[in-house]
């Protein structure tokens, strides 16, 4: 397909391709799904080898949320049935810091809900992250906090934290249509402060609202010119209890060209697979390695995800390999350009590259902070319990008709702010 032959020339040179061209990634059909992986995959080899960055979230703060996202669980008038608590101490965070790090993670994301942290919220995770780096050689720490006021991107920097993640989530056209709190133009600004303060920025988007293909294509293309070391591809969890908690737009194959578009337009960048991937992509998820380079690992900020051991059965499995932390995640050209581009954070790594979850992901997204939430299925002591014989049925019916998968929908209930081991 010349379409495709022309993308992978772009993407092995950094060169921007046309708006048409990644629309048309999206709008191919599913007889040539398999092309368009092996294309993109041509590129993310390129850039990335095949080492898949391991990130872990900790929810330091959950729930009770005065913005309005409309995707969030944690959002002001949510009735999701979530843990809800206040901050975790230094070395709470710390604990649960450890287990992601036993498990394999090269950067832990700090992520609070709220519109912004106070500066006591500052000095609070400040002392977090440095109890973290103290406790844990070598790790990564970004945080996710929400929007940033003048001064503060540099106090976390010097307390240590290499990345700050803050999505963008959507176009900025449709961006009203999701948030009234705040504005497109607000996390635009802390992207853009988190970048002067020398730490490595992350930003990415949430797929499944309801936006159109140039919507997405818009925030991709927003997301290329802010140049974030990371960008998380976040695929919404419908939480019910919230404004789009009936929204399944989204199909695995889908999901696969979404992260095309993305590794296409931003070849050289770290793109990760975040909140949503059980949900949406389901037993398609290995394909979804050859086009991004980093993954979460375990549970997300409300939602429960995978477990732990079967992502890295699932990486080994597709002939990935986990990067260690004496590996630098960007290529050596991006050298400068935050946390795991070389310019000397810890480890040399990006949080996928820079940030939570986020970045993190919360079906995306933290209300205020939006990092990830992504979410799960196998375990969980909620809603969709794996082997449950109601969800056992739920998914039956589901997969027969192609229906919403309501049954992989479910909310955290151990690790961070329970007394249960996490899922790392």
């Amino acid at each position: 397909m010349d379409l495709l032959n022309t993308l992978v020339d772009k993407g092995l040179r950094r060169e921007t391709p046309t708006r048409d061209e990644a629309l048309a990634v999206l709008r191919t059909s599913d007889d040539d799904l398999l092309d368009v992986v092996a294309a993109a995959g041509k590129v993310r080899r390129h850039w990335f080898g095949r080492r898949v960055k391991l990130n872990y979230l900790v929810n330091l703060k959950s729930g009770l949320c005065p913005e309005d996202c409309s995707y969030c669980s944690q959002r002001l008038g949510s009735t999701a049935g979530i843990l809800k608590y206040t901050w975790l101490k230094p070395d709470q965070a710390s604990d649960a810091a450890a287990a992601g790090v036993a498990g394999g993670a090269k950067r832990v994301c700090l992520v609070a809900s709220g519109r912004g942290p106070t500066d006591r919220d500052v000095d609070r995770v400040s002392e977090t992250i440095r109890t973290i780096k103290e406790n844990n050689e070598g790790v990564e720490v970004c945080a996710c906090l929400g929007l940033l006021s003048d001064g503060q991107a540099e106090r976390l920097r010097e307390a240590g934290a290499d990345a700050y993640n803050h999505n963008l989530n959507t176009s900025e056209a449709t961006y009203g249509d999701i948030t009234s709190t705040h504005t497109y133009a607000d996390r635009v600004d802390t992207v853009n402060k988190a970048h002067a303060a020398g730490l490595s920025a992350c930003s990415g988007l949430i797929a499944g609202m309801g936006e159109s293909d140039e919507d997405l294509v818009d925030v991709v293309f927003s997301l290329r010119e802010l140049d974030p070391d990371s960008v998380p591809v976040n695929f919404l969890i419908p939480f019910e209890g919230t404004p789009l908690g009936k929204e399944w737009n989204l199909t695995p194959q889908r999901c696969l060209r979404i992260l095309a578009m993305t590794r296409f337009v931003c070849p050289d960048v770290e793109v990760r697979i975040a909140g949503g991937r059980e949900v949406h992509l389901r037993t398609l998820q290995p394909l979804a390695l050859h086009l991004a380079n980093s993954i979460f690992l375990g549970d997300y900020l409300t939602s429960e995800g995978q477990a732990g051991k079967a992502d890295l059965e699932m990486i080994a499995d597709a002939g990935f390999e986990v990067e260690g932390t004496d590996q630098v995640t960007l290529p050596e050209h991006r050298a400068g350009g935050g946390c795991g581009s070389g310019g000397g954070c810890g480890s040399a790594g990006a949080e996928g590259a820079g940030g939570c979850g986020s970045g993190a992901a919360e079906g995306a997204g933290v209300c205020g902070s939006h990092a990830a939430d992504g979410a799960a299925a196998c375990g969980s002591d909620g809603a969709g319990v794996c082997g449950s014989a109601p969800a056992a049925d739920t998914a039956r019916s589901a997969a027969a008709t192609g229906g919403p998968r309501t049954d992989l929908v479910a909310v955290r209930r151990r690790g961070a702010g329970t007394d249960l081991a996490p899922n790392a």
